[in-house]
């Protein structure tokens, strides 16, 4: 390896072991995407309301459900109760999934669900509206529970969410269990125009033997609210539930990893894309180099001149131009009689019969051609003077005999 090459891989490792502390030091950014799974410890998350079940209904099992609740409903005994919880952004359930959820409550069970919105077939059973208010800067609201049990207390909501609220609802069969308020905004730029208005968040939806319980702000369920002096509300939200088994659907969510292959799996762990990314950098880098150390031009070799053919040429080019046909018709002849002493064995000392019939067999020539061509030598070698027609004729013999 030369200089110039060292010193690229020196810089190459430097920078590399640079990224690599600077990731390690550097503070991890906070993750403030929605996710609402169990094991999620972001703002988002519900690790905090998972871990506290236990302790809001006690001595009961707490079943994790990994699977669409059509599996689960399916093949659930209805007659033992129990509740089934839904927390996430949003809910969108199947026409299938929706009927077997009607189902279940309408047998005598609960389910509570903690979303800003609960599809259409949900909502046209029940006789839901729900609207969200969406504003260009997040505005402060507080919600509040209205059973006179409960503390009066105003739990404020800063983050992560804008007012969604009922606006319709089954007045026969539907009890408000919360409101939310918020400063309603009638014009862009006027503030003094801002006035405090509250709409119902929570309600109680009575169908069949059981009841539904909507809430439509599931950010305060989350750990950021949890852990912020909020948890009082979600202890009081729940405890409407029975004291039965607790399902906690930990699939409808927003941040449920779905892993399709070893690859993106990879990519969705920090530390994994990291060290993938370097890897392949890296063997990228080490081929470039390594090509580059390997790999020369090739120099084009000119082959070397056959000087035996160019002599050739030249010899006979003197003699043509002296014009001497006797002398080449006898070097011709000579050179053919070596060739057949060094090819057929045969002996050109003497010429006769024995000669034609030996050399006949062996070159598998007529007996005929084989005399007619000796018979040419013969009659060429007795031949004082020869002419061009002669060395013509003694060339096309020679070459015929020897194809």
């Amino acid at each position: 390896m030369d200089k110039q090459s060292k010193i690229i891989v020196g810089i190459f490792i430097a920078v590399l072991l640079g990224i690599i502390i600077t990731e390690i030091v550097r503070p991890k950014p906070v993750n403030w995407n929605p996710s609402y799974t169990m094991e999620d410890k972001i703002p988002f998350g519900c690790y905090v309301l998972f871990e506290e079940l236990p302790q809001l209904f006690p001595d009961q099992e707490l079943i994790t459900v990994n699977e669409s609740l059509y599996n689960i409903l399916s093949a659930l005994d209805t007659t033992k109760n129990s509740n089934y919880l839904l927390i996430n952004n949003s809910l969108e359930l199947g026409k299938q999934e929706t009927n077997q959820l009607l189902s279940y409550v309408h047998s005598g069970n609960d389910a509570f669900i903690a979303a800003t919105s609960y599809g259409a077939y949900l909502s046209d059973t029940l006789h839901l509206k729900v609207e969200s208010l969406y504003t260009i800067q997040e505005d402060t609201m507080q919600i509040r529970l209205t059973n006179p049990l409960f503390p009066k207390v105003d739990y404020a909501l800063t983050r992560g969410l804008y007012n969604t609220h009922f606006t319709s609802v089954d007045t026969l069969n539907t009890t408000v269990l919360g409101h939310i308020s918020f400063l309603e905004k009638k014009g862009v730029m006027e503030v003094s125009t801002r006035n405090k208005v509250k709409r119902p968040n929570f309600i109680r939806v009575k169908f069949g033997k059981g009841n539904f319980y909507l809430n439509t702000t599931p950010q305060a369920f989350t750990n950021y609210y949890m852990l912020g002096g909020n948890e009082n509300y979600v202890g009081n939200s729940l405890s409407y539930l029975k004291n039965a088994t607790v399902y906690w659907d930990n699939y409808k969510k927003a941040g449920r990893v779905i892993i399709d292959s070893p690859m993106r799996f990879v990519l969705n762990q920090p530390a994994l894309k990291w060290a993938y990314y370097l890897g392949t950098s890296g063997i990228l880098i080490f081929v470039l180099f390594k090509a580059k150390r390997e790999q020369r031009i090739i120099p084009i070799i000119k082959p070397l001149d056959n000087s035996s053919i160019d002599f050739v040429k030249t010899v006979g080019g003197i003699y043509f131009e002296h014009k001497d046909y006797s002398d080449l018709i006898a070097k011709k002849t000579n050179y053919f009689l070596a060739y057949l002493r060094s090819h057929f064995y045969i002996n050109t000392q003497q010429i006769n019969d024995k000669t034609v019939s030996d050399l006949s067999a062996r070159s598998g020539k007529s007996i005929s051609e084989t005399k007619a061509m000796l018979d040419l030598l013969i009659h060429l070698k007795n031949k004082n003077q020869h002419n061009e027609q002669d060395l013509i004729n003694l060339n096309k013999k020679i070459d015929q005999f020897k194809k």
